[in-house]
Parts: C-alpha cells; sequence; structure tokens
C-alpha cells in the first residue's frame, strides 16, 4: 500500500490530487489537506465523479507543526507531497521528522517576511533526514525540477563536462485578463521583482530586476522577450555539476505585464512590510493578491502554450557540443484534462511522477536531495506518459554566445 498525502488545494494541488488519482494503482490511499477543507471537498467530488476514485480530505494549517503531526499520525502516510505555500517547508519537514513521513516539494523554503530564494534552510535537514532513514525531494516542479532533471540527463547521456546552461522559460499563452499571474500572485511577484543574479567563472553575479533581456525563439511559439531572473534550480545545479562556468535563468514577459508590475512596485502595492489600515495590519502584496485573479480560475479561457527547456553548451570525447532539450505544454490540454492552466500543470504533472519514482524504490534514500541527483532516465521516460512529452536537438545553434 502507498499511502500519500497531499498539502495545497490551490492549482497545483488539483493537478496533483488529480493525476496522483489517475495511477491509483501505484497510489492506493490519498488524502488532500488545505486550511480550507471546503476547497479540498471541491476537488475530492470532481475526481469521484470523473475518476471514479475516492480521496480523504481534511483542514490543516500547515504553518503549525502539531496540526500536521496530528493529522500525519491519524492518516499514516508514507510520503506528503508539499504544494503549500514555500513559507511552509520547514514545518512540514519538521512534521516528517517527527512523525516518519518522507518528503517532496516544489519549490524551495522562503521566510514570509523577506524575499530570500537559497537551499540552505533545507539542506541543513540533511542529516536529520539521513538519521531518521527518510528521504526528502527537494524541487520536483518543472523549473525547478524537470529542468534539474533535464540537466542531470544531458549530463549523463550527451556530455562529459556542462560548461553553459541557460533556462529558458516561456508562457506564449493568453489568459485574456489585464493583469494576472500564473500561480499564487505573491509569491510571483516578489520572485519576479526581486534583483537578477546569474552564475559565471566562480561567482555570483548580480543585476537590477529586468536589466538584461533578450529576444530568443521558442519552439511552436516564436520569438519572445526574455528576461535574465534569479531562480532557486541554479543555486543546486551550480553545486552538482561543478564543471559549470556560467548559469542563468531567463523567462518571458509581455510589455502590458511589465507596465502593470511597474505601476504595483511604484504605488507600494509589492511591499512585503505591514501597514496600518484602519486600526488593523495589513500586507500590501497579500491584499493584492485577495483581488487579483485566482490562478486557479485561469484556465478556461486560457489558450496558447509553454515552453521551458534547458540550452547547453559542453565537451563530450575533447569535443564542444550543444544540446536543447525542452517541452511545450497546451494550456487548453492542460485544462481538458485537469480544469487548471498550463502552468500549474507543468508543476503537478512533475511533483506526481517524483512520487510515483519515490514509490517505486527509484527515488529513495536517505538524506535531503534535489531532483537532479537522482537517476533522470525513467523520470523522464514516465513524465512523456503523463502528459509532458520532451524534445531534444543535439549540435543545433541555440542562440547564446560563449
Amino acid at each position: 500500500m502507498a499511502r500519500v498525502i497531499i498539502i495545497g488545494a490551490g492549482g497545483v494541488g488539483t493537478v496533483v490530487a488529480k493525476k496522483v488519482a489517475m495511477n491509483n494503482d501505484i497510489f492506493t490511499d490519498i488524502m488532500l489537506a488545505s486550511r480550507t477543507k471546503s476547497k479540498c471537498d471541491k476537488i475530492a467530488k470532481e475526481i469521484e465523479e470523473t475518476l471514479g476514485v475516492k480521496i480523504q480530505t481534511a483542514s490543516v494549517d500547515a504553518d503549525k507543526v502539531p496540526e500536521l503531526v496530528a493529522l500525519f499520525k491519524e492518516f499514516k502516510p508514507e510520503l506528503v507531497i508539499n504544494v503549500a505555500l514555500p513559507y511552509q517547508d520547514l514545518t512540514i519537514m519538521d512534521a516528517c521528522l517527527e512523525t516518519g513521513v518522507n518528503y517532496l516539494d516544489t519549490a524551495n523554503y522562503e521566510p514570509i517576511d523577506e524575499a530570500k530564494y537559497q537551499y540552505s534552510w533545507q539542506w541543513a535537514y540533511q542529516e536529520r533526514f539521513k538519521k531518521a532513514g527518510l528521504t526528502a525531494i527537494l524541487g520536483c516542479g518543472f523549473d525547478p525540477g524537470v529542468t534539474s532533471v533535464f540537466t542531470a540527463y544531458a549530463a549523463k547521456h550527451h556530455f562529459d563536462e556542462i560548461h553553459y546552461l541557460d533556462i529558458v522559460d516561456c508562457n506564449g499563452g493568453d489568459h485574456h485578463k489585464a493583469f494576472a499571474t500564473n500561480f499564487n500572485p505573491e509569491i510571483n511577484i516578489r520572485e519576479i521583482t526581486q534583483k537578477g543574479k546569474y552564475y559565471e567563472n566562480g561567482e555570483w553575479i548580480e543585476t537590477e530586476p529586468q536589466e538584461i533581456h533578450r529576444p530568443l525563439h521558442y519552439p511552436g511559439i516564436g520569438v519572445r522577450e526574455s528576461y535574465l531572473l534569479y531562480h532557486e534550480e541554479l543555486e543546486s545545479l551550480v553545486k552538482n555539476f561543478p564543471t559549470l562556468k556560467r548559469a542563468r535563468f531567463w523567462m518571458t514577459f509581455g510589455e502590458e505585464y511589465l507596465t502593470h508590475l511597474r505601476v504595483i512596485q511604484n504605488i507600494g502595492m509589492d511591499s512585503i512590510e505591514p501597514i496600518n489600515y484602519n486600526g488593523m495590519q495589513i500586507v500590501p502584496i497579500q491584499f493584492l493578491k485577495a483581488v487579483l485573479p485566482n490562478p486557479q480560475d485561469l484556465g478556461n479561457d486560457y489558450t496558447g502554450e509553454t515552453s521551458i527547456g534547458c540550452r547547453i553548451r559542453g565537451i563530450k570525447n575533447g569535443e564542444e557540443h550543444t544540446y536543447y532539450i525542452w517541452n511545450n505544454c497546451s494550456h487548453q490540454a492542460a485544462f481538458r484534462e485537469t480544469g487548471t492552466q498550463g502552468v500549474s500543470y507543468t508543476t503537478g504533472v512533475p511533483a506526481t511522477v517524483g512520487a510515483m519514482m519515490f514509490f517505486k524504490g527509484l527515488w529513495r534514500k536517505p538524506g535531503v536531495f534535489n531532483v537532479e541527483e537522482f537517476d533522470p532516465d525513467p523520470f523522464l521516460e514516465e513524465l512523456g506518459k503523463q502528459g509532458l512529452p520532451w524534445h531534444e536537438h543535439l549540435d543545433v545553434d541555440i542562440e547564446f554566445e560563449k
């Protein structure tokens, strides 16, 4: 029996719950938990009506270790799939250690009062998980997640040394809203408005937000302006692939989106500092989140597709080669299957596949690991079967200078 509990009932949690239920030959006992149980119940009802699979639901405050511990002791999961907020990673990991439960997430921990993205807080759990004989799988979404597995696959099959890595993320879709974010607005805006950062020749180089950008061509989408920002998988990839001379992350944004973002910044609505409003303490960015469209509700009218991949240059048998590996995901196809848009789908499916790797015993060893530290082959084989087929080109022009 494979007992799994999913924490988080947003767009990604919806995808994970539905994909896990679709694979109930592996996941025999399933629970979906969130602070708002009614959201879980709605998803569970959809799953039972469409798939004929019953899943359990529960209310839990993932900020509170005692509540998590009580729930874990009651349900007795073997694995927790954490698709809650990044602020809650450590409390969930603490509860896992206290109850002997394995752990998987899609985004690294960040403190609620500081926009800071680094793995050090979770890597610090290495010895405790190892001593407990438990596995913690970090960053098993798409980016981070599949992009890291893509890099490991390239290193295993195509390169003796990877020298240059560019992760390229394009959302070529249209949600037909004046302004909306594709995942949690608070997390999304915090991420994009921070200074950029990339790795080169052993050093981290910081840039101003959206300072460096260039047009790039994406398969099936065309040319889109792409902006350099810092993304968490760069930290672990540089650590785990020490031959890297440079590693960067690029993401596309439309001019209308950036105009709205500048206005939000200029009027202080991106602030994470509490202010007093009518005798109450409110955080501007959390208020903004409440009035923006819910990312979970964007799927119905979403058209177009995403294109995310890795463009790599390195050495094999003494000769230089280039390699491009990527996935394109249709928003409409994602909605037809799960009722969510493609950004939720591309995060939720890899989390499900990572959990499958764990229960098959393929990604299972005591300690805390980023996904590129496991064998990439069975993961990528399953990824295509679960709805995210990938493509590769060797020795093509990948548009980046040395």
